[in-house]
């Protein structure tokens, strides 16, 4: 995938759905009864990525003050959602020492991981950080877990959504109706190519988690030292 042409293309279409008013809110950000959980590794940015981001949200916020913004706790990238959250699932669902083994068989001869955060893009409900890795490392862990996964009877939906190929980061959601989405897409425009830093992978995390990888409730099940 050319990951450039892929976030112009979301970008494009967002925007355009975010000044026409046809963008969707998160009616479920605030919902206590929400209890879609699932499996997820992933990697984090370093502090020093975070706190540009936290700059560039900050811009956001004077705008937007009401929509849900990331702390740096939450903000990630998707390695591979190995359970995509679902209502009622729970740890006691599955023998973890067993996802352990299989990703720790994956991580063997893995090339070294560098992603650089570079520029913003959108979906019509959120905004996120484009995040290009420097090289087929990433791609090739995910094949790796996608094989070793696919051969093993354990609970999986890896792909069941869609084959993640990206190393975005979303860092803000839509949750109540935009006050200025004319100023909100200015701000955007003036990240569109900003560079937030790159960082080396030195830790991929195994974690129970819920669909927005809030920090008060995930379990960390496993970290991975690469």
């Amino acid at each position: 995938m050319n990951l450039t042409e892929h976030y112009n293309q979301l970008y494009k279409s967002a925007s355009e759905a975010i000044l026409n008013k046809k963008y969707n809110l998160d009616s479920y950000i605030n919902d206590s009864s929400d209890s879609r959980f699932g499996i997820t590794l992933l990697t984090r940015p370093n502090e020093k990525v975070n706190t540009e981001i936290q700059q560039f949200l900050d811009k956001l916020k004077a705008v937007e003050p009401s929509q849900y913004y990331y702390p740096n706790s939450d903000i990630h990238i998707t390695v591979l959602s190995i359970i995509s959250c679902y209502q009622g699932f729970s740890l006691d669902k599955i023998a973890v020492e067993e996802y352990v083994k299989t990703i720790q068989k994956s991580l063997i001869d893995l090339g070294e991981i560098t992603i650089e955060f570079r520029g913003v893009t959108a979906s019509n409900s959120a905004i996120m950080i484009q995040g290009f890795p420097t090289d087929e490392s990433l791609n090739n862990l995910r094949n790796k877990l996608r094989e070793n996964f696919k051969n093993l009877a354990l609970e999986q939906s890896i792909d069941s959504r869609y084959s993640i190929s990206t190393a975005h980061s979303t860092v803000m959601r839509f949750t109540e109706k935009l006050v200025n989405p004319e100023k909100l897409i200015e701000i955007t425009e003036e990240f569109r190519d900003y560079d937030f830093g790159s960082f080396i992978v030195k830790k991929i995390e195994l974690v129970f988690n819920d669909w927005y990888q809030r920090e008060k409730n995930t379990i960390h099940l496993k970290n991975f030292d690469v």
